[in-house]
């Protein structure tokens, strides 16, 4: 068991969600007599819920501050129609016409945010309300009839990377090349994790447990590079798999590594605590709402680009199958708590559910039911867990310990060293900052 810690760098418990994905992913590819882990099954699995994923990316930020935002799906069906409309009533170029989507969405995403951070209307209200108004602007665009987008946006939101090369490989070169890549990233990044902890301490952990975690990583990897790249041909890793993997790359960066992103989790964890040690929460909160439209329009671009046309109901309930993949994947209801790759792993869980229960003919009521009690039970167990001052189901996956827990309740630890000016040194324990931020179907239907 201390071995088994070791290799996954901590207490395993952190890692129950990514244990219930492969579960489930095995469950059901022997119940579906292995129809499951196929290639194209993947490649639609990833494709037919990116805008779903890339949606939780954002999420998860609002839900850290203490937010949520009930516009996206809305917001979504709206740039995908404008989008539309630009191209077939004004002629814009398909490329200014994708500009022009995005721009919209951080325009409205500015309004949203205005009024949560300088009039003060909570962002449940305040995207109650751009829910109902962003509805009903798409319905009055449309006419209520679905608008054809070009093949360009086809191409972003169903695509696959080119083939080149030799054929030999039996493979799609452009997926092989890209799983190579990830190999030989995350190996540099233990190594020189494993090198930085030996120069600080003393001891670390033994080598021969980073190079057995950089093999099993690896294994996967080559697995899963294997599965999209072996499929029939003129198939890959889709496009919007590879837009999608550029967010979490670039979101979990900005999330962990910057300033911007520890001054989120300090407004989410205790918002005076934050005020006072010289965090503008009002641009914290504008920038987050603004962010979140952005993404959202960057979704609907991608989802009507695999629909191959806008029509007035895209993006209807959108948002809560965002804000259940945030849940899944380890975040408070009360905010400070969530990670981007914990809220992709959620996002994860419901899609193979989606398209496993859909393998195995279950109708679609039966599947609202399980998925509904799958977010019960994941969120229930995560409460437990932090209840009993342990990690939370995605929590730590990058090392960050868990609150102290005093009294049976769990106490906010002091907060990281991520401000410019610090706390008041009379500041009660109330004030601190609780950073303790845990790291951790298929196509669409007109």
């Amino acid at each position: 068991m201390k071995s088994l810690r070791q290799v996954l760098g901590g207490d395993y418990r952190q890692f129950t969600m990514v244990f219930a994905l492969v579960a489930l992913l095995i469950t059901f590819d022997i119940a579906s007599g292995g129809r499951m882990l196929t290639p194209s099954n993947f490649q639609n699995l990833l494709a037919g819920n990116a805008y779903v994923l890339i949606l939780a990316i954002g999420m998860v930020m609002m839900i850290v501050i203490g937010q949520i935002d009930l516009s996206v799906g809305s917001v979504a069906g709206l740039v995908g129609m404008v989008v539309a409309l630009s191209v077939r009533d004004l002629g814009f170029p398909w490329w200014l016409a994708a500009i022009t989507g995005l721009a919209l969405g951080a325009l409205i995403g500015a309004w949203q945010g205005f009024w949560l951070a300088k009039i003060g209307i909570p962002g449940f209200i305040t995207t109650l309300a751009g829910m109902m108004i962003f509805r009903g602007l798409v319905i009055w665009l449309s006419q209520s009839i679905s608008v054809p987008v070009p093949d360009e946006f086809r191409f972003l939101g169903s695509g696959y990377l080119p083939e080149w090369g030799p054929a030999a490989t039996q493979m799609n070169n452009s997926t092989l090349l890209l799983g190579l890549a990830a190999i030989a990233i995350y190996a540099y990044s233990q190594v020189r994790a494993q090198r930085k902890s030996l120069a600080m301490m003393d001891e670390g952990v033994p080598w021969w447990t980073v190079i057995v975690r950089i093999v099993l990583v690896g294994a996967v990897i080559a697995y899963v590079t294997w599965l999209f790249g072996s499929g029939r041909p003129g198939t890959s890793f889709p496009v919007p798999g590879l837009i999608l993997v550029a967010l979490v790359i670039i979101y979990h960066v900005l999330t962990e590594r910057t300033k911007f992103g520890r001054s989120i989790y300090a407004v989410g964890g205790n918002k005076a605590a934050a005020a006072l040690s010289g965090i503008n929460t009002a641009r914290t909160y504008f920038l987050v709402m603004m962010n979140m439209s952005f993404l959202a329009a960057l979704a609907g671009i991608l989802f009507v680009g695999r629909a191959t046309s806008a029509g007035p109901s895209d993006g209807t309930m959108w948002e809560l199958d965002a804000i259940a993949a945030v849940f899944i994947g380890g975040a408070a209801v009360s905010g400070g708590i969530g990670t981007v790759i914990g809220s992709v792993v959620g996002g994860l869980v419901m899609a193979v559910l989606n398209s496993g229960l859909m393998l195995m003919g279950v109708g679609a009521d039966r599947t609202q039911v399980i998925k509904g009690l799958v977010l019960l039970v994941a969120v229930a167990f995560d409460v437990y867990n932090k209840q009993q001052g342990r990690p939370s189901i995605s929590g730590a996956l990058f090392g960050r310990k868990p609150p102290a827990v005093v009294g049976g309740a769990s106490e906010p630890e002091a907060p990281l060293n991520v401000l410019s000016d610090p706390a008041p040194a009379s500041a009660s324990p109330a004030h601190h900052v609780a950073l303790d931020a845990p790291e951790d179907s298929s196509s669409p239907t007109r």
